[in-house]
């Protein structure tokens, strides 16, 4: 097993200490940008807030972000069901004739 490394998070106006594994680094890292780009965007949009306003919209964005993903993938999978069972009838209809 590997060991786990430390980085420093910076969210928001705060840094974290968080030890992950060195192969989720990458992730780890793009996924703290894309949080602190949605705080900024959030800043310009909603002016007034505090931070923990700011970090409490991006969560709930976040999270339907990764549930609206999970949705389209069961979507296509529903598709792809359902245009195999076509397929599968006009074989069947081409078969018979």
């Amino acid at each position: 097993m590997s060991e786990l490394i430390a980085i420093s998070a910076l969210i928001g106006d705060r840094t974290y200490r968080i030890k992950i594994h060195p192969n989720d680094e990458e992730v780890v890292r793009k996924t703290l940008k894309s949080i602190n780009e949605k705080i900024v965007e959030f800043k310009t949009r909603f002016a007034g807030k505090d931070m923990q306003d700011y970090i409490a919209m991006v969560l709930i964005w976040f999270a339907t972000e990764k549930h609206e993903g999970t949705s389209a993938i069961i979507d296509n999978q529903n598709l792809k069901e359902s245009l195999d069972s076509i397929e599968k009838m006009l074989d069947q209809q081409i078969t018979k004739k």
